[in-house]
């Protein structure tokens, strides 16, 4: 179960957001606030691990007390106003949500959050993994959209576009880009190239074979080029 806290200052709203909550099964409420300065004296007393956060808010606002947080949780902002989207996904939010939030709506950023929250429970802190790159954007049909490194399952090239294929969604993200441009922000150990126009993420390769490795039940492409390397990273020894 996900433990969350709801913080809102207008009442109505934070009710709705209540309901919702607890009609996600693996959502768990802790605890409401009506304002950031409540919110941090339940961070100090009680394990969070989602945030659902509004901006506007008297004394101190929700993006303010987010960058006072020294290890935040996993945080959902749930705002009438879109002007903040970009300072908000600088800071690392799982997704950024316009009142009034239809249900399905919450529940897509929902199931994110759940895909986040299991990565960082199977993934080891001191480890050398996708969760310690930085998150990124890229441009997608004249838009900005935030990738999580750590949700990154694996990249295929396209000429001058690649697919970023994620853990938590069913479609690749295809943006214009050079392989070797998304390659640097996705370097070695936490991604490994297979192929020339395949890299793939080292924690969630799950099979090897001759000429190909397993990501869930995708096939990944390995050519005889990159062979010694994937061994070599993946610390496997030569046949």
């Amino acid at each position: 179960m996900i433990r969350c806290l709801a913080v809102d200052d207008e009442k109505l709203v934070l009710d709705l957001l209540v309901d919702n909550i607890r009609q996600v099964p693996y959502l768990t409420l802790v605890k409401t606030a009506r304002n950031a300065m409540e919110a941090i004296e339940i961070l100090q007393t009680e394990p969070i691990d989602l945030l659902f956060l509004d901006i506007q808010m008297p004394r101190l606002s929700g993006l303010q007390f987010l960058k006072s947080l020294p290890d935040p949780p996993l945080v959902i902002l749930v705002t009438a106003y879109d002007k903040y989207a970009l300072e908000g996904f600088e800071l690392n939010v799982v997704d950024y949500l316009l009142k009034p939030v239809s249900m399905e709506r919450f529940v897509k950023a929902c199931n994110r959050a759940l895909e986040l929250f299991q990565l960082r429970q199977k993934t080891p802190v001191a480890t050398s993994t996708t969760t310690a790159l930085p998150d990124f954007f890229v441009n997608v049909e004249y838009s900005l959209v935030k990738i999580v490194a750590a949700d990154v399952a694996w990249v295929e090239g396209l000429k001058d576009y690649v697919k970023i294929h994620l853990s938590s969604a069913a479609k690749p993200v295809i943006t214009r880009m050079t392989f070797k441009a998304l390659e640097e922000k996705l370097p070695e150990p936490a991604f490994v190239r297979t192929h020339k126009s395949y890299l793939a993420a080292t924690q969630k390769i799950t099979v090897v074979k001759r000429d190909f490795v397993m990501i869930g039940a995708a096939e990944i492409p390995v050519s005889e080029h990159y062979k010694d390397n994937l061994r070599k990273i993946l610390n496997i020894s030569a046949e």
